[in-house]
Protein backbone atom coordinates (compact mmCIF):
# COMPACT_ATOMS: atom_id res chain seq x y z
CA UNK A 1 0.00 0.00 0.00
CA UNK A 2 1.18 3.50 -0.84
CA UNK A 3 0.28 5.95 1.93
CA UNK A 4 0.08 9.66 1.18
CA UNK A 5 -0.85 12.37 3.66
CA UNK A 6 -2.24 15.66 2.42
CA UNK A 7 -1.45 18.31 5.01
CA UNK A 8 -0.95 21.98 5.72
CA UNK A 9 -1.25 23.93 8.96
CA UNK A 10 -3.46 26.43 7.17
CA UNK A 11 -7.04 25.69 6.19
CA UNK A 12 -8.70 26.46 2.88
CA UNK A 13 -5.75 25.50 0.68
CA UNK A 14 -7.35 22.61 -1.20
CA UNK A 15 -6.47 19.58 0.94
CA UNK A 16 -9.84 17.84 0.67
CA UNK A 17 -10.20 18.67 -3.03
CA UNK A 18 -6.77 17.16 -3.64
CA UNK A 19 -7.60 13.98 -1.69
CA UNK A 20 -10.81 13.46 -3.68
CA UNK A 21 -9.31 14.39 -7.05
CA UNK A 22 -6.18 12.23 -6.72
CA UNK A 23 -8.05 9.35 -5.09
CA UNK A 24 -10.65 9.30 -7.85
CA UNK A 25 -8.00 9.28 -10.57
CA UNK A 26 -6.25 6.35 -8.90
CA UNK A 27 -9.55 4.47 -8.58
CA UNK A 28 -10.37 5.16 -12.22
CA UNK A 29 -7.03 3.58 -13.12
CA UNK A 30 -8.19 0.39 -11.41
CA UNK A 31 -6.46 0.84 -8.05
CA UNK A 32 -8.15 0.08 -4.74
CA UNK A 33 -8.20 3.35 -2.81
CA UNK A 34 -8.97 4.27 0.80
CA UNK A 35 -9.43 7.90 1.82
CA UNK A 36 -9.08 8.63 5.52
CA UNK A 37 -10.62 11.73 7.12
CA UNK A 38 -8.69 12.81 10.21
CA UNK A 39 -10.03 16.37 10.34
CA UNK A 40 -12.64 17.00 13.08
CA UNK A 41 -14.29 19.50 10.73
CA UNK A 42 -15.01 16.53 8.46
CA UNK A 43 -14.73 18.25 5.08
CA UNK A 44 -13.98 14.97 3.30
CA UNK A 45 -16.81 13.24 5.14
CA UNK A 46 -19.21 16.04 4.22
CA UNK A 47 -18.01 15.88 0.61
CA UNK A 48 -19.56 12.42 0.35
CA UNK A 49 -22.82 13.53 1.98
CA UNK A 50 -22.24 12.32 5.55
CA UNK A 51 -22.73 14.59 8.56
CA UNK A 52 -19.67 14.61 10.89
CA UNK A 53 -21.99 15.61 13.77
CA UNK A 54 -24.10 12.47 13.37
CA UNK A 55 -21.64 9.67 12.52
CA UNK A 56 -22.38 6.48 14.43
CA UNK A 57 -18.93 5.10 13.56
CA UNK A 58 -15.91 7.12 12.51
CA UNK A 59 -12.13 7.44 12.77
CA UNK A 60 -12.74 8.47 16.39
CA UNK A 61 -13.59 4.83 17.21
CA UNK A 62 -10.06 3.75 16.27
CA UNK A 63 -8.55 5.81 19.10
CA UNK A 64 -10.76 4.34 21.83
CA UNK A 65 -8.94 1.06 22.43
CA UNK A 66 -5.61 1.98 23.96
CA UNK A 67 -3.74 1.95 20.67
CA UNK A 68 -5.14 -1.42 19.57
CA UNK A 69 -7.37 -1.79 16.49
CA UNK A 70 -10.10 -4.45 16.99
CA UNK A 71 -11.23 -6.05 13.74
CA UNK A 72 -14.92 -5.42 14.37
CA UNK A 73 -14.27 -1.73 14.97
CA UNK A 74 -12.34 -1.48 11.71
CA UNK A 75 -15.13 -3.15 9.75
CA UNK A 76 -17.68 -0.69 11.10
CA UNK A 77 -15.79 2.48 10.19
CA UNK A 78 -15.17 1.80 6.47
CA UNK A 79 -17.81 3.22 4.13
CA UNK A 80 -18.18 3.20 0.33
CA UNK A 81 -18.07 6.50 -1.57
CA UNK A 82 -19.74 7.68 -4.77
CA UNK A 83 -16.51 6.79 -6.60
CA UNK A 84 -16.23 3.16 -7.65
CA UNK A 85 -13.14 1.54 -6.16
CA UNK A 86 -12.74 4.14 -3.42
CA UNK A 87 -13.75 3.63 0.23
CA UNK A 88 -13.60 6.06 3.13
CA UNK A 89 -12.96 6.14 6.86
CA UNK A 90 -15.07 9.17 7.86
CA UNK A 91 -14.43 11.75 10.55
CA UNK A 92 -16.68 12.91 13.32
CA UNK A 93 -16.55 16.11 15.32
CA UNK A 94 -15.68 13.96 18.36
CA UNK A 95 -12.12 13.83 16.98
CA UNK A 96 -11.69 17.34 18.37
CA UNK A 97 -11.77 15.89 21.91
CA UNK A 98 -8.86 13.50 21.40
CA UNK A 99 -6.19 16.01 22.31
CA UNK A 100 -7.36 16.38 25.90
CA UNK A 101 -8.64 12.81 26.38
CA UNK A 102 -6.09 10.39 24.94
CA UNK A 103 -3.11 12.24 23.48
CA UNK A 104 -0.89 11.31 26.46
CA UNK A 105 -1.69 7.60 26.33
CA UNK A 106 0.99 5.29 24.97
CA UNK A 107 0.57 4.29 21.33
CA UNK A 108 -1.78 7.13 20.40
CA UNK A 109 0.64 8.44 17.77
CA UNK A 110 0.54 5.18 15.81
CA UNK A 111 -3.19 4.44 15.61
CA UNK A 112 -3.41 5.32 11.92
CA UNK A 113 -0.27 3.32 11.14
CA UNK A 114 -1.72 0.27 12.90
CA UNK A 115 -5.06 0.73 11.15
CA UNK A 116 -3.46 0.82 7.72
CA UNK A 117 -1.26 -2.17 8.59
CA UNK A 118 -4.43 -4.21 9.08
CA UNK A 119 -5.71 -3.06 5.69
CA UNK A 120 -2.40 -3.38 3.85
CA UNK A 121 -3.52 -6.07 1.40
CA UNK A 122 -7.00 -4.64 0.82
CA UNK A 123 -5.97 -1.35 -0.77
CA UNK A 124 -3.30 -0.13 -3.15
CA UNK A 125 -3.38 3.49 -1.97
CA UNK A 126 -4.44 5.31 1.20
CA UNK A 127 -4.82 9.11 1.15
CA UNK A 128 -5.15 10.89 4.49
CA UNK A 129 -6.91 14.24 4.87
CA UNK A 130 -5.51 16.01 7.92
CA UNK A 131 -6.51 18.80 10.33
CA UNK A 132 -4.72 22.17 10.03
CA UNK A 133 -3.45 22.00 13.62
CA UNK A 134 -0.39 20.29 15.06
CA UNK A 135 -1.56 17.60 17.45
CA UNK A 136 -2.14 13.88 17.82
CA UNK A 137 -4.12 13.61 14.56
CA UNK A 138 -1.55 15.36 12.37
CA UNK A 139 1.27 13.42 14.06
CA UNK A 140 -0.61 10.17 13.32
CA UNK A 141 -0.88 11.15 9.68
CA UNK A 142 2.79 12.04 9.33
CA UNK A 143 3.89 8.88 11.15
CA UNK A 144 1.82 6.70 8.80
CA UNK A 145 2.72 8.18 5.43
CA UNK A 146 5.57 7.55 3.04
CA UNK A 147 4.86 10.67 1.01
CA UNK A 148 3.54 14.03 2.16
CA UNK A 149 1.67 16.35 -0.19
CA UNK A 150 1.39 19.98 0.92
CA UNK A 151 -1.21 22.02 -1.01
CA UNK A 152 -0.49 25.75 -0.79
CA UNK A 153 -2.78 28.47 -2.05
CA UNK A 154 -0.90 30.90 -4.29
CA UNK A 155 -1.34 33.95 -2.08
CA UNK A 156 1.13 35.67 0.22
CA UNK A 157 -0.57 34.72 3.50
CA UNK A 158 -0.23 31.05 2.59
CA UNK A 159 3.57 31.31 2.60
CA UNK A 160 3.63 31.69 6.40
CA UNK A 161 1.47 28.61 6.80
CA UNK A 162 3.87 26.68 4.61
CA UNK A 163 6.82 27.78 6.75
CA UNK A 164 5.07 26.35 9.83
CA UNK A 165 4.29 23.13 7.99
CA UNK A 166 7.90 22.63 6.89
CA UNK A 167 9.06 23.30 10.45
CA UNK A 168 6.66 20.56 11.64
CA UNK A 169 7.92 18.15 8.98
CA UNK A 170 11.52 18.67 10.11
CA UNK A 171 10.53 18.24 13.75
CA UNK A 172 8.78 14.95 12.98
CA UNK A 173 11.74 13.72 10.94
CA UNK A 174 14.07 14.40 13.85
CA UNK A 175 11.83 12.72 16.41
CA UNK A 176 11.23 9.65 14.22
CA UNK A 177 14.78 9.59 12.88
CA UNK A 178 13.65 9.18 9.30
CA UNK A 179 13.33 11.16 6.11
CA UNK A 180 9.86 12.22 5.02
CA UNK A 181 9.54 13.06 1.36
CA UNK A 182 7.26 16.05 0.78
CA UNK A 183 5.94 17.83 -2.28
CA UNK A 184 4.56 21.38 -2.25
CA UNK A 185 1.52 21.70 -4.55
CA UNK A 186 0.54 25.25 -5.58
CA UNK A 187 -3.26 25.52 -5.68
CA UNK A 188 -5.94 28.05 -6.63
CA UNK A 189 -3.56 29.65 -9.09
CA UNK A 190 -4.96 32.58 -11.07
CA UNK A 191 -2.58 33.69 -13.79
CA UNK A 192 -4.63 36.88 -14.23
CA UNK A 193 -3.52 38.31 -10.87
CA UNK A 194 -0.05 39.63 -10.16
CA UNK A 195 -0.21 38.39 -6.55
CA UNK A 196 -0.84 34.80 -7.63
CA UNK A 197 1.93 34.89 -10.23
CA UNK A 198 4.41 36.43 -7.79
CA UNK A 199 3.55 33.94 -5.04
CA UNK A 200 4.09 31.01 -7.41
CA UNK A 201 7.48 32.45 -8.39
CA UNK A 202 8.41 32.80 -4.68
CA UNK A 203 7.34 29.22 -3.94
CA UNK A 204 9.46 27.89 -6.78
CA UNK A 205 12.50 29.85 -5.57
CA UNK A 206 12.18 29.00 -1.87
CA UNK A 207 11.20 25.34 -2.20
CA UNK A 208 13.13 24.27 -5.26
CA UNK A 209 13.53 20.50 -5.12
CA UNK A 210 10.34 20.08 -3.10
CA UNK A 211 7.77 21.75 -5.36
CA UNK A 212 5.60 20.63 -8.23
CA UNK A 213 6.47 23.22 -10.84
CA UNK A 214 2.97 23.38 -12.33
CA UNK A 215 -0.12 24.50 -10.35
CA UNK A 216 -3.77 23.62 -9.78
CA UNK A 217 -5.72 26.51 -11.32
CA UNK A 218 -8.73 28.35 -9.99
CA UNK A 219 -11.68 26.48 -11.50
CA UNK A 220 -15.36 26.88 -10.65
CA UNK A 221 -15.92 23.33 -11.88
CA UNK A 222 -14.24 22.08 -8.69
CA UNK A 223 -17.04 23.75 -6.74
CA UNK A 224 -19.58 22.09 -9.01
CA UNK A 225 -17.98 18.68 -8.36
CA UNK A 226 -18.08 19.24 -4.61
CA UNK A 227 -21.73 20.23 -4.78
CA UNK A 228 -22.52 16.93 -6.53
CA UNK A 229 -20.38 14.86 -4.16
CA UNK A 230 -18.24 13.66 -7.07
CA UNK A 231 -14.68 14.14 -8.30
CA UNK A 232 -13.80 16.65 -10.99
CA UNK A 233 -12.64 13.78 -13.23
CA UNK A 234 -16.18 12.37 -13.05
CA UNK A 235 -18.13 15.47 -13.97
CA UNK A 236 -15.71 17.25 -16.32
CA UNK A 237 -12.59 15.21 -17.16
CA UNK A 238 -11.36 17.81 -19.65
CA UNK A 239 -11.64 20.79 -17.32
CA UNK A 240 -8.49 22.74 -16.47
CA UNK A 241 -8.39 21.39 -12.93
CA UNK A 242 -8.96 17.77 -14.00
CA UNK A 243 -6.10 18.00 -16.47
CA UNK A 244 -3.90 19.59 -13.79
CA UNK A 245 -4.63 16.82 -11.29
CA UNK A 246 -3.80 14.19 -13.91
CA UNK A 247 -0.44 15.87 -14.47
CA UNK A 248 0.13 16.06 -10.71
CA UNK A 249 -0.67 12.38 -10.22
CA UNK A 250 1.68 11.42 -13.04
CA UNK A 251 4.43 13.49 -11.41
CA UNK A 252 3.89 11.94 -7.98
CA UNK A 253 3.77 8.35 -9.21
CA UNK A 254 6.79 8.70 -11.52
CA UNK A 255 8.93 10.39 -8.87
Amino acid sequence: MHVWSIANQKGGVGKTTSVVSLGALLAQQGHRVLVFDLDPQGSLTSYFRHNPDEMEHSAFDLFMHGGKIPDDVLENVILPTSIEGMDMIPASTALATLERNVSQQDGMGLVVSKTLAKLWDQYDYALIDTPPLLGVLLINSLAACKKLLVPVQTEFLALKGLERMVHTIRMVMRSQQRDLEYLVIPTMFDRRTAASVKTLKTLREQYDGHIWHTAIPVDTRLRDASREGKAISQIDPESRSARAYRLLLKNIVEN
